[in-house]
């Protein structure tokens, strides 16, 4: 069911004559580098109606009519010189205009496709945006909805955070010391339950209303490049909610894949290479839904196909975004991810886009990164994998006691398989995010640790995400307790993370850390550009070095209950006649000559020049 804020929206700008006609993509732009359009009409009976426009530069290339006759799709060309403005498609019948729909090309920002992206200078504040704050009460409940309750006790039920709550606390963010924003999908979730996390879109084109609006996601964008912060949106490809309004109503009886009888996935990821996979268990994982309300969209139909690229274009150039992350990556169909990454990178070159492969092994992961030469000959445009094999190995390797196996050995190792990847250096890497337990709880609450994880992500390769309320000792296991509230972001609350009201000593402690990091690390190109030599862990101590030029960052991580006490010319060559350096977390002068006296159950990050 279509939410009533959603219907007006298409009255006002999609809809015309007597059936109303949805028209997705609603508008585009001119100027763009793929001349093609794709528009997708759907109303009651229009299959059979001839499309006629009469606009300079605009020309109907091709029909499509599917067995729905409530649907008709029409390829355009814009010509390359086409100006922008506003025209009429024709739906005729026997010569007659049955009905008008008013479409719009719009004119693109200066420098659109050059538009510049994240990268390991930077790093992304993850946020689940109905917990995080809210700074619109009013739109809690919309009338018409399928969810119309608002209970901060359900850790499944919407809590009210929305856009506002985030445009309120920019400041925020930016004082902490992170660079970009990465948002939980905020795109029509009308779904009965569980239509807070934002993964079963309902409306592809629509913010939810209990998010807020269109035009508030685009000043969302435009206040974080005022106050500069990158604006990364999170895509789903997979699969659509089950109750997005194309379900009454399918196009084609290939829409979706079990579209008569549903069948699940498997997520088994290694049947997509496993030589001896049977075929079918191959598809199942492809092909199966993802949970009984996300159903699988087929994108090897050409036409869901090009609706899920256009969808993900109009979107970078609607809102003016700065990246994308894609949910589920490796869940459709390989050769339709080929083609959308090579379309998005064609038409955005330095767009960056990282992608979801939850894996542990790193052989699985790679497979999908640009330039990677594969066994199969598959190739693809995506830039970055998100890195769950490194955050696995390290915090497993931090609680664990150190052996041959075990311990500090497993990140060594993990990152001793950096030859997979074409790009290693453009991972994003990551201690917690929204779908697993939070740091604070995998270290069982060890401040000390928690504090050596964070000093870990923060200053190894990579690109890092912090989780929102990390720097608030969040703690949970399944996804509603780790997804909590912020502290702060609602009237009332005792607590106020924003403002430090009511903080205890151990929450001003880590925020304090954890700006100083940041802060040192926006600084400082050594993390952003340098590159890694790291040695072998000895006795739960871990030694890595980034270094650029003349420039020198040594980490030091040792998880041990006591002091170790390192003979430094093992690292000599890192640290060549350097005599000394600063450890940017107290700011105390260290003596490089010798040896080298480490607390326990602490990091040191030394900066130095040689």
């Amino acid at each position: 069911m279509k939410s009533i804020i959603s219907i007006l929206f298409f009255v006002l700008f999609g809809y015309s004559g007597f059936s109303q006609i949805n028209v997705e993509p609603n508008c585009w732009w001119v100027g763009m580098k793929n001349p093609g359009l794709q528009i997708m009409l759907h109303g009651d009976d229009i299959g059979g109606l001839k499309p006629q426009i009469s606009y300079k530069g605009v020309k109907i290339k091709n029909v499509i009519q599917v067995e729905n006759p409530n649907y008709l799709f029409i390829d355009l060309n814009i010509d390359a010189k086409t100006l922008p403005g506003n025209f009429e498609i024709a739906l005729l019948k026997d010569g007659e205009i049955q009905e008008n729909v008013a479409y719009e090309l719009k004119a693109r920002k200066r420098e659109s496709s050059e538009r510049q992206s994240y990268s390991p200078a930077d790093v992304i504040y993850l946020i689940t945006p109905d917990r995080f704050a809210n700074g619109d009460e009013d739109n809690d409940i919309v009338d018409g909805m399928n969810e119309m309750s608002v209970d901060r006790s359900n850790p499944n039920g919407r809590h009210g955070g929305d856009i506002q709550g985030v445009i309120d606390n920019l400041d925020y963010i930016k004082e902490l010391g992170f660079t970009a924003v990465w948002l939980m999908p905020v795109l029509e979730n009308d779904q009965k339950e569980l239509s807070y996390h934002g993964y079963s879109i309902t409306d592809f084109y629509n913010v939810d209303p209990r998010f807020g609006s269109n035009e508030q996601y685009v000043e969302l964008s435009r206040l974080c490049k005022e106050k500069g912060l990158k604006l990364i949106i999170d895509v789903v490809l997979n699969h659509c909610g089950s109750e997005h309004w194309w379900m009454s109503d399918l196009p084609t009886k290939d829409w979706l894949n079990f579209q008569e009888n549903k069948s699940f996935t498997n997520h088994r990821k290694t049947t997509l290479h496993d030589p001896h996979a049977a075929e079918k268990d191959s598809l199942q994982l492809v092909d199966g839904w993802f949970v009984e309300t996300m159903p699988d969209m087929n994108q090897k139909n050409g036409l869901m196909a090009n609706y899920l690229i256009q969808n993900c274009i109009w979107w970078v150039e609607y809102a003016d975004l700065d990246g994308i992350r894609v949910d589920t990556y490796s869940y459709s169909d390989r050769y339709f991810l080929r083609s959308w990454s090579s379309r998005l990178m064609t038409e955005y070159p330095n767009l960056n886009i990282v992608g979801e492969e939850w894996n542990e092994d790193p052989a699985i992961v790679s497979y999908w990164q640009r330039g990677k030469v594969n066994y199969d000959g598959y190739t693809s445009s995506l830039p970055s994998l998100i890195d769950f094999p490194l955050q696995k190995a390290f915090n497993d390797g931090l609680i664990e006691e150190d052996n041959y196996n075990t311990g500090f050995i497993k990140p060594y190792e993990m990152l001793a398989k950096d030859f997979l990847y074409p790009e290693p250096d453009d991972l994003l890497i990551f201690p917690d995010n929204h779908d697993v337990e939070r740091l604070y709880t995998q270290v069982g609450k060890d401040l000390d640790l928690f504090k050596i994880a964070l000093t870990f992500y923060l200053t190894t390769r990579g690109i890092p995400q912090i989780f929102y309320g990390t720097e608030m000792l969040i703690e949970g296991t399944s996804h509603g307790e780790a997804r909590s509230d912020f502290p702060g972001g609602w009237n009332g609350d005792e607590v106020n993370g924003f403002t430090d009201l009511g903080l205890n000593e151990d929450q001003k402690d880590v925020k304090e850390f954890l700006q100083t990091l940041l802060k040192w690390r926006k600084a400082n190109d050594v993390v952003a550009n340098g590159k890694l030599g790291h040695f072998i862990p000895q006795d739960g101590v871990y030694v890595y070095f980034r270094y650029l030029e003349s420039k020198r960052v040594m980490v030091i991580l040792n998880k041990n209950n006591h002091p170790r006490s390192l003979e430094l010319s093992r690292y000599s060559a890192f640290i060549k006649d350097a005599k000394a350096g600063v450890n940017i977390l107290n700011g105390d002068k260290v003596s490089l000559q010798e040896k080298l006296d480490v607390s326990a159950k602490t990091s040191m990050v030394i900066e130095f020049e040689i």
